[in-house]
């Protein structure tokens, strides 16, 4: 009897983890470096979105660029946002990236990291999906994110909208 008034409060504490829903994402609007406007609450509720926070100085994020774009290209009709944020950058540099690594996603900057910040951001390439609730789906930091991501998104897609 003991033993199970100890362990109570643990079941307790674990009941309610397992209750609470995955954390809502903060809103955001960026703008790309081709001119689009990119807002979340016009997303909520009918795609999936992925936020890659990366930089131009980022090998990581240079190596997994084209890995990004055939991304992009697998999930284009699939409700899915994908959006590459620079943290860190000019727009020239950005520009200059996406040259170089013959880019195809949609880029936006956040020189300041206002936004990375509001994610958690701790260095690129850091990687957020967002679900069609608008709730934090996964954080996936460092590289190999772009080799994950397609379970993620297969598996919220599956999920159909709320």
């Amino acid at each position: 009897m003991r033993r199970a008034l100890v362990l109570l409060p643990a079941l307790l504490v674990a009941m309610t983890a397992v209750a609470q829903a995955a954390p809502a994402a903060p809103g955001f609007k960026v703008k790309t470096l081709d001119g689009r406007t990119i807002d979340s609450k016009e997303l909520i509720g009918r795609t999936v979105i992925v936020l890659r926070f990366q930089a131009s100085y980022c090998k990581p994020c240079a190596k997994e660029s084209p890995e990004l774009s055939r991304l992009v290209e697998r999930y284009r009709d699939r409700d899915v946002e994908i959006v590459a944020i620079h943290v860190q950058d000019t727009a020239t540099d950005a520009q200059r990236f996406a040259t170089r690594t013959k880019a195809t996603y949609p880029i936006a900057l956040d020189p300041r990291l206002n936004l990375g910040n509001r994610f958690g951001f701790k260095g690129t390439p850091y990687t957020v999906v967002i679900d069609r609730k608008g709730e934090i789906a996964a954080r996936i930091h460092g590289e190999g994110a772009v080799r994950r991501l397609p379970r993620t998104l297969d598996a919220l897609l599956k999920q159909g909208r709320p």
